[in-house]
């Protein structure tokens, strides 16, 4: 048991306890985000508001430019999507309702992928992080969760197929950074868009019936 827990943890004995703390708390609410996300409820921006924040401050203490990207865009897309998702009608209901991408909604999730492996990408010559593998996967799974943020935005149900996705290939990708519990945070994660997915898709199901 003790080398299961050295193989999983035995990086976090280099690290301060503010960082183990922080990343702890990040987690946490991180996972509140996802699962307020998954239950179609507005307090998902607030939520994720505190763990990418925290998240920002973290990467670039550990020289993670790209997750500080990620978690910084993460940031400014709560921002945008808490103000779109406040949007309330003459009858107090939700003006922005769980929906299916329309086809230039598919073009700007292509242009907005492209964008954000090109700038990952820059920004990884710039800090010379090429040298490591796991930098070329970075470009990749960044414009997976670029799309899937903004797709969250605008109450997109393809928004958890992007997400799902970069969760899966994070899971290992944080664990060859050392970052343990952010890996196994991932795992959780992808659980919980899975059931998020089902769940919008039954709803959008619904309205679907309603409107024929």
């Amino acid at each position: 048991m003790s080398e299961i827990f050295n193989f999983l943890f035995a990086q976090y004995k280099d690290y301060s306890t503010l960082h183990i703390v922080l990343e702890i708390i990040a987690i946490i609410f991180a996972t509140f985000s996802v699962i307020y996300s998954w239950k179609n409820n507005i307090l998902t921006y607030p939520t994720g508001l505190v763990s990418t924040g925290i998240f920002v401050y973290m990467m670039l203490q550990w020289n993670l430019y790209g997750d500080m990207i990620i978690n910084a865009y993460y940031f400014y897309m709560s921002i945008y999507g808490w103000l779109l998702w406040s949007k309330k009608d003459t009858t107090n209901h939700n003006l922005l309702k769980i929906s299916s991408t329309t086809p230039a909604e598919r073009v700007n999730c292509i242009i907005i992928f492209g964008a954000s492996v090109v700038g990952i990408s820059a920004v990884y010559i710039y800090f010379d992080k090429f040298t490591y593998w796991w930098a070329y996967v970075d470009t990749f799974i960044t414009g997976l969760f670029f799309v899937g943020m903004w797709l969250m935005a605008k109450r997109k149900i393809e928004n958890w197929l992007f997400l799902i996705l970069g969760d899966i290939i994070a899971i290992p990708l944080f664990f060859f950074k050392g970052y343990t519990l952010t890996s196994i945070l991932n795992i959780l994660l992808t659980i919980i868009a899975i059931y998020g997915y089902l769940s919008w898709k039954k709803t959008l199901q619904s309205e679907k019936q309603l409107l024929t």
